[in-house]
């Protein structure tokens, strides 16, 4: 029970922290302002440690590697904890290929919610600074699924047909971790 509490600590904390990293990279990536709420919100929450970093490691380009760094490092910390909590059931040899892991699960995890909120905002027509940042992130993911995906009736599929391509995403990333942790815990 108290494994299970601190893994759910751990996972919100660590995800939180994590997926602002991302949405920073991401969001500089696509020149996205960060005068906004959103903007806002992702400095709050990763100033603290991300400009540290970046003394450390400049961006490269349109790239910001220090938050990406940043992420891979809030889920090596994470997986070592939990490490730790476990008593050390698997080799910490695995550790950071189960942070590698969590990084991509947050990511896909944050991609999936940002569809969602983007497909709720479409719905209600809102025009507030939050949706605008929401559509100008989710268009370069929604763009090339609308080659493929025809309109229905004036209808927009791709964001549906999107998300089920995370979802499989998904279970296939859950399938490779826990085939990496049977293997960790065999050998």
């Amino acid at each position: 029970m108290l494994y299970q509490i601190a893994t759910l600590l751990l996972d919100v904390i660590g995800g939180l922290l994590t997926g602002a990293c991302l949405l920073r990279l991401y969001m500089q990536w696509q020149r996205v302002p960060f005068s906004n709420p959103v903007g806002a919100l992702v400095f709050a929450l990763t100033d603290w440690f991300i400009m540290p970093l970046r003394r450390l490691i400049p961006p490269t380009g349109q790239w910001d590697i220090s938050s990406l760094v940043g992420g891979l490092l809030v889920q090596q910390v994470q997986y070592g904890l939990l490490w730790l909590i476990a008593g050390g059931a698997i080799s910490g040899a695995v550790v950071p290929l189960l942070a590698a892991f969590g990084l991509v699960r947050v990511a896909i995890s944050g991609l999936i919610g940002l569809l969602i909120v983007h497909a709720i905002l479409s719905w209600v027509q809102t025009r507030s600074p939050m949706s605008d940042v929401i559509g100008r992130l989710c268009a370069p993911l929604l763009r090339p699924v609308q080659r493929f995906v025809p309109l229905v009736g004036g209808l927009d599929l791709s964001p549906l047909v999107l998300l089920v391509l995370l979802q499989i995403a998904m279970i296939v990333l859950g399938h490779l971790q826990a085939a990496v942790l049977t293997g960790a815990l065999q050998g």
